[in-house]
């Protein structure tokens, strides 16, 4: 219980956050969803002749989709976190929350 008292900010953190980005944050979807397509391309190739092709196909794979994100998608927009709201005194915070 102390350590979940002293840490209980911490763990509220994402509701300091834009409303709209609570769910993306506070889910692991993102990864989620790039183990799926490792595992896509690994599954295509079948067995592999030696450790090194495994690491390069799954290279490959993360610097595409890495691209992907630098030039394309847009997952979290930034400027919604720079209105991100002060935290609450502990006082207040737990008044709140209770």
């Amino acid at each position: 219980m102390r350590w979940l008292e002293e840490n209980i900010e911490e763990g509220f953190t994402v509701y300091r956050f834009a409303r709209s980005s609570h769910r993306k944050i506070r889910t692991i979807n993102v990864l989620e969803r790039v183990n799926k397509e490792i595992r896509r391309r690994t599954r295509v190739v079948g067995i592999f002749p030696n450790e090194d092709s495994v690491l390069r196909l799954t290279s490959a794979v993360l610097a595409e989709i890495h691209e992907e994100w630098l030039t394309g998608r847009q997952y979290l927009n930034l400027a919604d976190w720079t209105t991100m709201e002060k935290p609450a005194s502990q006082a207040n915070y737990r008044k709140s929350v209770a």
